[in-house]
């Protein structure tokens, strides 16, 4: 289970997530136009992607992001690999981080947290194990701990290992850390990808 602390501390968690996003809302509002009219242009005006995600205790939420990837599929009808989706404004938004700002809302509507482990695709839910499965205790964040240790270049272990030493050590001056360090991660664009992916490997499940 979550740490006595989260549980003790999450409606003062929830309150600074609600005033957060509501002043970042404001600030970044300059920076959503910029974006959205930018990728209105690029991508033939498919600007903002939405998918169903798992939240805390599993519970599915529509996820809100831009788009940085075009619509392609193969002959079978099957997407294309990410590296020839994803179009040449959506890889500096997404460098930017740019792509992460309609996640706010989420934020807004309690959703997710500014922080806490990023929500995955539904998809893998069959595949954790029990370990695994922990990482939905707590609100999914925009930032995480596996997000300023590494980001997509971490390894799937890796990031659960992290996901859960935020779940077992969380208090709210290791999220203020983390809002901190995410400011760099950001500025140096570093981590983004694995090495050989423009995005991260699927996770495809084990037993460890």
């Amino acid at each position: 289970m979550a740490s006595r602390d989260y549980k003790r501390w999450f409606w003062l968690k929830r309150l600074i997530d609600i005033l957060a996003s509501l002043l970042l809302i404001g600030l970044s509002l300059p920076f959503f136009l910029f974006t959205a009219l930018l990728l209105a242009f690029a991508q033939r005006g498919q600007v903002f992607f939405t998918q169903r995600r798992p939240g805390k205790n599993e519970k599915l939420f529509q996820l809100v992001k831009f788009k940085t990837m075009r619509d392609g599929y193969d002959s079978k009808g099957q997407p294309l690999p990410d590296k020839e989706r994803l179009t040449k404004v959506g890889h500096w938004v997404r460098k930017l981080s740019l792509d992460e700002i309609p996640q706010l809302w989420n934020v807004l509507k309690g959703e997710m947290s500014l922080v806490g482990p990023r929500p995955l695709l539904e998809e893998y839910l069959p595949l954790y194990n029990e370990r695994q499965r922990r990482r939905h205790e707590v609100v999914p964040g925009i930032t995480g701990w596996a997000q300023v240790n590494g980001r997509n270049a971490l390894s799937w272990d890796e990031k659960f290992k992290h996901d859960l030493e935020y779940i077992d050590s969380w208090s709210l001056q290791l999220d203020l850390k983390i809002l901190l360090l995410t400011v760099g991660k950001v500025l140096s664009g570093k981590g983004i990808h694995q090495p050989g992916q423009v995005t991260a490997e699927k996770f495809i499940g084990n037993n460890k």
